[in-house]
Order: C-alpha cells, then structure tokens, then sequence
C-alpha cells in the first residue's frame, strides 16, 4: 500500500494520524541539507530539497515519519544565497552537532525505535559530523540511529557524489522537475564551461538513483527496529570504523584524502541492507590503503 504525504510528513499530520504512522513503524526519517549556490541550473535548496523528497518516497514504501528538514550545515561555497552556519573545516562543531544530538534524543523520548538521518549537503566535515553523532546516538540511545548522505547507498550505480553536477541535478530533476532549468546553465562560467552536465544529466538517471537509494532506504527503516544488541553494536563499530577513516585522512594527508578513494569500493548500500557490518569495517580499513 502507498501511504499519503499527508500520513508520512510530521509537520502535516494530525495527531490521529501520527500515532497511526508511529503504530505502523516507529521509525524516523530526519533529512538535512542547507540553502547553497547550485549553478544557474539548480534551486538552491537542492540539499533539503533532495534529502526530504528521498525520505518521503522511502516512507512511502516502509511506513515511518519523516521530519522536517533542517536547513543549515558545515561549509557552502563562496557565492551569492549561501548561507553558511559553520566553516568547512571547523572541527570543533558548536551547532550541528549538539542539534543534531538533541533532535535524536528527543525522537528517541517519544519512543521511536530507529533514526535514519539523511544529508543532502556533504561537505567533508558535514559527513563526518552526521555519521559520528548518529554512531554516538546509537550506543548512548541503544537504537539504530543511522547518518549517511544519500550517494553512499548508491555508489554502485555510479552515483559518487558532485555538488550540482550530473548526479545531484538529475536527481533534483526527477524529483523536483520545475526547479531545474537546464538551459540555464550556459550562461554559467563554472558548470556551463562545457556541455558535460547538460548532456549528461536526466530526469531518467535521476529516477534510477532515486529508486535504488529509497528501495535501500525503505529496506533499512522496516529492519532496523527488529535489531538486536550485538547486531546494534556490530552497526555502531562499521559506521566508527568509516568515520575513523575519514578523520585520519583528513588529518594525515587532505580533507577529501578517505573520499578520493571511496568511488573504489562501491559497496556501501548493498553491504548496509545485508547487514553485513564486518564487511564494512572491512571496506573502511581500504580507504587508505
């Protein structure tokens, strides 16, 4: 059955139907993103945008609730209508990071029994920040409390990641038709300086990734409340595992240093469905390798 927006977005719903979703699968879905220049071709939203519409149409196959997007993150590029709430490489994270601690703990007091946070917005930091606090979340709450940007869980399809490039316009495309304007993007010096994203993006690619990552997505929310302690533990050491390795890339040799080699290991999404927690640790022990 294909559950109504109306019985999916908290910040829609009547109390009726809240506690109706909640009873179907207490399981919340918290997207992220940041308002950011996109090119002359992309809303500026695209982040949230992205990341909430994800959610939706993940819950609309699972069940569960979708909160409503938080806009601001870590870093944005120095153009005109970004709003940047905290440097890209400010380690010591004063804002995302306690809110982020709070809206889990708060979701976690109204008995939810597992948390996907989403971010559309994935600046180095932004990444890091999102996995080690769900992690953190995780073993402090002893729920499922899972932090990811949503190109993780479709690397194998060819979706690595860009920021207003072939897989983030198509993907804001397919979801979001009339905020593309891909003609647009001529008159742009950066993403128009040839015709790779305008030849390239599609509203039809975009669907392809947006159904792999909500099919994974929706997988996720419908098993995770059923996990149990060794299973929530052995999730907790893979996604620490992952965040170790990032930080010592960036500490050691360069912020993207973890990241210039994740298009190599691809599995993510389809190790995270399976469960398979030992080969992700194993796949973050490649990472730099």
């Amino acid at each position: 059955m294909t559950l109504q927006k109306s019985t999916i977005q908290w910040e829609l719903m009547l109390p009726e139907e809240f506690r109706a979703a909640f009873a179907r699968l207490p399981v919340c879905y918290l997207p992220l993103g940041t308002v950011e220049w996109h090119g002359e071709h992309d809303a500026l939203g695209l982040d949230s945008l992205k990341a909430h519409a994800l959610c939706v149409r993940a819950a609309e196959k699972s069940g569960g609730i979708v909160h409503p997007s938080l806009y601001g993150g870590m870093g944005g590029l120095n153009k005109p209508a970004t709003i940047k709430i905290e440097g890209e490489h400010d380690w010591d994270n004063h804002l995302l990071r306690p809110w982020l601690e709070k809206l889990c703990a708060e979701i976690h007091r109204l008995g939810f029994k597992a948390i996907i946070v989403l971010t559309g917005h994935y600046g180095h930091n932004q990444q890091i920040v999102v996995r080690e606090t769900a992690a953190r979340m995780a073993e402090r709450l002893q729920i499922p409390v899972l932090g990811t940007p949503e190109y993780w869980l479709a690397h194998d399809i060819g979706y690595l990641g860009d920021h207003a490039g072939i897989g983030e316009t198509s993907l804001l495309w397919h979801l979001h038709p009339d905020l593309v304007a891909i003609d647009r993007i001529d008159n742009d010096p950066d993403y128009g300086a040839d015709d790779r994203i305008k030849n390239g993006a599609s509203p039809a690619l975009g669907q392809r990734y947006a159904d792999l990552i909500t099919d994974r997505l929706a997988r996720l929310a419908s098993a995770m409340p059923s996990w149990n302690g060794d299973k929530l533990a052995a999730f907790v050491a893979a996604e620490r595992a992952l965040v170790s390795a990032q930080v010592r890339g960036w500490r050691t040799d360069s912020a993207w240093a973890a990241w210039q080699q994740l298009g190599q290991h691809t599995g993510y999404g389809q190790l995270l469905v399976d469960e398979n927690f030992a080969g992700i640790e194993a796949l973050a022990g490649r990472l730099l390798a």
